[in-house]
């Protein structure tokens, strides 16, 4: 069983930032595999360990950005394959998912798996536009998957309560970080990872090199969060302040 697992390389969410004239400036040396994809290529090992198989993952990125493939190979993935960026695109989630359907086509997989968002602009997008540019089933925020013969079995969090879904193959399936824990290389990866192979594919060689066409939002500025305003306190009788509230809420609020 082939599956593939989409991966980024975002900043650090623990390092320090600063906004500065609309700008957003973060430590450019504090750079992560992102916490989403590194559970999905944890939960590609585990079915990889009881059913054997093969991962792959991919990664758009900029030179650096290697290092974070290597992160993934460490941790047990057979290869990767690096989409080389020159790092001054300015990329949206559907100019990812556009460069990721060009590098798919033509190729054979049982499934794709990819975090359900990534750290940097948690937007969610990226994984299921891939599903649609590829005509593919899907599942997003998936909990927990196992494979079924041909399929997978995906344990997906909704927003009342799981769902147990069926994903034929080839599929799709974007993956939450609550579904594991993922592994932390050891010694032993880390030496293995030096010598599995990695192919680099400039983004231009998959017909995108004009990612300007690609992209459909841009972020125009950054701006600090405004302050929270000062709660309202009450004093007085129980009664009272029950009566105070409740007005509160239906006048001013509207909420009962």
């Amino acid at each position: 069983m082939k599956f593939y697992v989409c991966i980024k390389q975002v900043p650090d969410v623990n390092a320090p930032l600063q906004i500065k004239d609309g700008q957003l400036i973060q430590d450019a040396d504090r750079n992560i595999l992102n916490a989403y994809d590194a559970s999905a290529v944890e939960e590609a090992l585990v079915m990889k360990e009881a059913h054997g198989g093969e991962i792959e993952v991919v990664l758009i990125g900029p030179e650096k950005a290697k290092e974070t493939i290597r992160k993934a190979l460490a941790m047990g993935a057979d290869s990767g394959s690096h989409l080389l960026t020159t790092g001054d695109e300015n990329l949206d989630s559907f100019s990812y998912a556009k460069i990721l359907a060009n590098f798919f086509k033509g190729k054979e997989y049982k499934f794709i798996l990819c975090g359900k968002q990534s750290q940097d602009t948690d937007a969610g997008l990226t994984g299921t536009m891939l599903a649609e540019l590829l005509s593919l089933p899907y599942a997003t925020n998936a909990v927990g998957l196992e494979v079924s013969g041909e399929n997978l079995l995906v344990k997906r969090q909704g927003d009342t309560g799981q769902e147990l879904l069926e994903v034929p193959s080839p599929g799709l399936v974007t993956c939450s970080n609550d579904m594991n824990d993922p592994r932390i290389p050891n010694l032993k990866g880390i030496m293995q990872s030096k010598r599995k192979p990695v192919d680099t594919i400039s983004i231009a060689d998959l017909g995108a090199d004009d990612t300007k066409e690609c992209v459909k939002t841009a972020v125009l500025s950054y701006e600090e969060k405004p302050a929270r305003q000062a709660g309202k306190k009450y004093e007085g009788e129980p009664d009272e302040i029950a009566r105070q509230v409740a007005q509160l809420l239906d006048t001013a609020e509207n909420v009962i």
